[in-house]
């Protein structure tokens, strides 16, 4: 093998840049490096040759010239892109893993509430996803930070939401019959006491928590 620090390197990358499948969605990039650096590209968006270097500009006049070149890279994005695009879609991009979902209790290091819920989604595909708390059936959006999805590296990803909140104190009140005479007693909310109304509900894309 040739030692690559007394050699030369010249390679051909073609690119399929895509949102969706449709072809006006699609852009075949074509392009030619020497040593790392790119000196012509073919971009279908344009439909010609684009040189970067003297060598590059020669060689894209060159090749813009020749009508046989030309309508075989202009057909690329139909013939290369789309086809692989179309088995992208129907093997991949349009199926979806369900979340794994987390609820937990921890105690803030700062902020101004004295307690903090954070509910941790791992394992999802596709990246697109919404978090949102509710309490009484109405979404709560104060004091609420997320994450952005985080990539696991295996197609799948993780998002974490916080909920710093004030627990509640609820009065008890206990009848005595023997004694005729009532007695209160409290206690502070935890986790699942937070008017007993925070509760995990997941459908579609969405995770309620």
């Amino acid at each position: 093998m040739l030692p690559l620090s007394n050699g030369f390197i010249h390679y051909i990358l073609n690119r399929c840049l895509f949102n969706s499948s449709d072809l006006k969605d699609i852009e075949n990039i074509y392009s030619y490096y020497y040593n790392k650096e790119e000196f012509l590209r073919f971009s279908s968006s344009s439909g010609k040759f684009v040189g970067y270097t003297e060598l590059g500009v020669k060689t894209a006049e060159r090749a813009n010239n020749d009508p046989e070149q030309m309508s075989s890279r202009r057909a690329e994005k139909e013939t290369i892109c789309k086809p692989n695009i179309d088995g992208d879609y129907s093997t991949i991009l349009t199926k979806s893993v369900q979340p794994r979902v987390r609820v937990q209790s921890l105690e803030p290091s700062g902020g101004n509430h004295p307690a903090m819920l954070i509910c941790s989604i791992y394992d999802f595909y596709p990246k697109k996803i919404k978090v949102s708390w509710l309490q009484d059936q109405e979404e709560v959006s104060s004091d609420v930070t997320s994450t952005a999805e985080m990539e696991d590296g295996d197609w799948f990803y993780q998002i974490h939401s916080y909920l710093e909140y004030t627990p509640r104190i609820l009065y008890l009140s206990q009848e005595e019959n023997s004694l005729q005479q009532s007695s209160s007693s409290t206690f502070y909310s935890q986790i699942n006491k937070r008017g007993r109304n925070l509760k995990a509900l997941m459908h579609s894309r969405s995770i309620h928590v």
